[in-house]
């Protein structure tokens, strides 16, 4: 963008430009006469001059400002400058003096700019000195040790003309041994903002005060009931415990009309945290330790919701996932813009169970702001409607004195909110130094002042400042924004009413080309082969989370978990990232296989028909359903499974428990048959690896079971003539004895008519039982195998069987 809204359009006031120009003609008198009346002068003498010049040896003394108060003075304050005076050189100082110069007026962004970079360049002008009162001497310096300074002057005494930035310089003078006249050793340029009055038009001022951290909890949970969260390192207690970074953010914060910008990971990783939670040791061997910093969490929860109270809050995707990245890599990938969706949709919701307040999920914030068509398209895919951009990468308009009003609108209902580059930029770098965080604040108020002053129009401008800053530039912030919150020319705005706030018609509107993205971000961005990853975990998640009964435990952790993979903090440590993804698709593979097919040896089928068993255990805390188990006949024409080459059969195991299912086989000949058993989802997709196992058929052969056929045959037919054999024998032995009946009764008719008394009795003996042996056969008995044994006595030396 043209530095087009530098213009000011003003210059010092001519009584000012009068004095100057006096007082250097006065300065200069005594030198001229001086030169006239001396008729021969040595070179040396000729070469010592009446006023202080700079050194030969460039900048020999470093000077620092490490404390201006106030930083925006008023009619009737005194500005206080105090800082130090180092001697970098190799000869001793002597005769020195610190004083203050006041410049000239700094009446473009631009020059701003350029006195900030050469802030210590002693060749820069300097400007006329003030009363020689306020100044603080030194008899000497020695090499190497710094000297504290510390001048006040009432700001009535700095001849400051009309508003403005002044360039205000603290400067040494001193001489040395082999250059024994007065010249300035050592500077340091400043700025120093000037509007007594109250502005007509202010300008309103959006500051965005950022909560987010690195990634921190990772997808493990305990097997307990309340799924202790692990961490893969305590980092985080540090940086919420007093003094920590995130410490200082929400106790400088809270005091300052902001709006906070929040990433909804840091608040759930924090709540996490007030419970117990583990941290892998050291070693892989070592147990998980403890973290123990469950009241440092507490408290710093409760600092925020103190200091969110009744400020605007703004809610980033969970995560903070890096836009830019998902933009240029991630689109092509199935699934990628799904877990933007997820991510945002979690946000609000977050925020407010934790810290009870409302938060928008309105806006897009980009790394640094920089932007082009697909980056915008990503950003609003997920309901977002305001992209954060910045200025720099951003076009300004075409032939604007000044810097525009923050909202564009861009096409399509979507708004893009242009931070101030330099503004937001100003705190970057180390500003542990005192004097580096003095030199930021000043050039923050001066800048926002020059801003302020380049047009009557109302204006909003909008401060993104980096995303995770440092303790130091978090204090820096601070220093500033109270500041400019007391100064006459601003006034606080929070990010919302900024956005909708009326745009300007000539700023420009045109979202920058992809060739215009910076090289620099385009080099640390996520690779494709990171949504690669992503989406092929969450596809083993989606197929693991079918089976469970409580899907809740494993979808939430491990949602979470693949939004922090595409956070945009991995930036620049591209090797972290991918151990911490590949950290969470392998834990997912550990639980998925703890439901498993127990490995089978060879199984041996005796007979035509059998049960085979297959073994499914489940390892996990919960327990699974909606599994089907199928066992499959690679060659079903010589074993089949339940008439068919394959069976199907639902299963459901309780957790910790193992479940074996019987399936009916069916042999068709002999020999070995491969069978595979494979556990599936209930939509069909397999799930674990299969089991595959030999069974070894040992039924008879055809010709064999004709063998066996034709023998039971045979002995059915001999059974049936033995049992004919029988019927006749009897029938014959009916017959014999009918014969033998007949005999007799024809004999005992001849007797009885010999004998009487033998007729009489006969009557009585045929009613009486036949207790024969002879009695108790029936005709269908068989015969005897052996011959009655004899009642007689045995034989001398006859063996008896007992």
């Amino acid at each position: 963008m043209a530095e087009a809204a530098d213009f000011q359009g003003t210059s010092p006031s001519p009584a000012r430009r009068w004095l100057r120009r006096t007082g250097a003609v006065l300065a200069g008198t005594p030198l001229l006469t001086g030169l006239l009346q001396l008729p021969a002068a040595s070179p040396a003498a000729a070469a010592t001059p009446a006023a202080p010049r700079a050194a030969s040896d460039d900048g020999s003394v470093a000077v620092s400002v490490d404390s201006l108060t106030p930083g925006a003075p008023a009619e009737g304050d005194t500005v206080t400058v105090s800082g130090t005076v180092t001697n970098k050189g190799k000869k001793t100082v002597t005769d020195a003096s610190v004083g203050l110069r006041v410049g000239s007026l700094l009446d473009t962004r631009s020059s701003i700019d350029t006195v900030a970079k050469n802030s210590d360049d002693i060749g820069s002008p300097v400007g006329a000195e003030i009363d020689d009162k306020y100044t603080e001497k030194f008899s000497k310096l020695t090499p190497g040790v710094s000297q504290p300074y510390t001048i006040s002057v009432p700001a009535d005494e700095l001849d400051l003309g009309q508003d403005g930035v002044y360039d205000l310089s603290v400067t040494l003078t001193g001489e040395t041994s082999d250059q024994p006249w007065e010249q300035t050793l050592g500077v340091r340029h400043t700025f120093l903002p000037w509007q007594p009055d109250e502005a007509d038009i202010k300008t309103k001022t959006t500051f965005m005060w950022p909560l987010i951290s690195t990634v921190h909890m990772t997808a493990e949970t305990g097997s307990d009931e309340e799924q202790t969260p692990v961490f893969h390192d305590d980092e985080l207690a540090e940086e919420i415990s007093p003094g920590g970074r995130l410490d200082r953010m929400v106790a400088l914060g809270k005091d300052l009309d902001v709006t906070w910008v929040i990433d909804p990971d840091l608040l759930a990783s924090v709540e996490a945290m007030t419970t117990r939670y583990e941290i892998p040791g050291e070693n892989a061997d070592d147990k998980n330790a403890v973290g123990g910093h469950q009241s440092v969490a507490k408290r710093w929860l409760t600092e925020v919701q103190k200091a969110v109270a009744d400020k605007e809050v703004v809610a980033l995707p969970f995560g903070d996932p890096d836009l830019a990245s998902l933009a240029h890599h991630g689109t092509s990938v199935t699934g990628s813009l799904r877990h933007l969706k997820e991510a945002t949709d979690v946000a609000a919701g977050t925020i407010e169970s934790i810290l009870h307040v409302n938060a928008s999920t309105d806006f897009a914030w980009p790394v640094e702001g920089a932007v082009d068509p697909s980056i915008i398209k990503v950003s609003t895919s997920a309901g977002a409607d305001k992209v954060i951009t910045r200025g720099d990468t951003f076009e300004g308009g075409r032939d604007l004195t000044y810097t525009p009003t923050a909202p564009r609108p861009i096409g399509g209902g979507t708004t893009a909110v242009v931070a101030d580059a330099r503004l937001s930029t100003v705190f970057d770098g180390d500003m542990t130094r005192a004097s580096a965080s003095t030199q930021a604040v000043q050039r923050f108020l001066a800048q926002s002042l020059t801003l302020a002053l380049q047009t009557d129009r109302p204006r909003s401008v909008v401060i993104a400042p980096q995303r995770t800053p440092s303790a130091a530039q978090a204090q820096t912030m601070a220093e500033a924004i109270g500041a400019l919150q007391d100064s006459t020319w601003s006034q606080p705005q929070d990010l919302t009413a900024a956005a909708k706030s009326k745009p300007d018609p000539d700023a420009g509107t045109e979202v920058p080309p992809a060739a215009a993205y910076p090289k620099s971000l385009r080099k640390q961005e996520l690779p494709r082969s990171a949504f690669e990853q992503i989406a092929r975990t969450q596809d083993k998640l989606d197929r693991f989370k079918v089976i469970l009964s409580d899907p809740s435990r494993v979808v939430t952790p491990f949602g979470r978990a693949l939004n922090r993979g595409m956070a945009a903090s991995w930036r620049g440590r591209p090797t972290e990232a991918a151990i911490y993804r590949s950290g969470v698709e392998a834990y997912l593979d550990t639980l998925s296989s703890q439901v498993r097919l127990i490995e089978k040896s060879e199984t041996k089928l005796s007979g035509r028909s059998a049960t085979i068993p297959v073994t499914v255990q489940n390892n996990l805390v919960q327990g699974v359903e909606h599994l089907v188990l199928r066992l499959t006949s690679t060659n079903p024409t010589r074993l089949e499974i339940d008439g068919n080459a394959y069976e199907e059969q639902p299963i459901a195991v309780s957790g910790g428990h193992s479940q074996s299912v019987k399936f009916t086989t069916n042999a068709n000949a002999n020999g070995r048959a491969t069978v595979v058993a494979q556990l599936y989802t209930q939509d069909g997709r397999p799930y674990g690896q299969p089991v595959t196992f030999d069974v070894k058929v040992t039924e008879i052969t055809a010709t064999v079971m004709l063998v066996i056929g034709g023998g039971v045959l045979l002995l059915v037919l001999a059974g049936f003539r033995m049992y004919t054999q029988r019927k006749r024998a009897a029938a014959r032995q009916a017959e014999e004895r009918d014969q033998e009946h007949a005999a007799d009764a024809a004999n005992a008719d001849a007797g009885d008519a010999k004998n009487p008394e033998a007729s009489e009795r006969r009557p009585a003996q045929e009613s009486a039982p036949d207790t024969r042996e002879d009695a108790l056969e029936q005709p269908s008995d068989p015969a005897p195998d052996t011959a009655p044994e004899s009642a007689d006595p045995s034989g001398t030396g006859e063996r008896v069987d007992r």
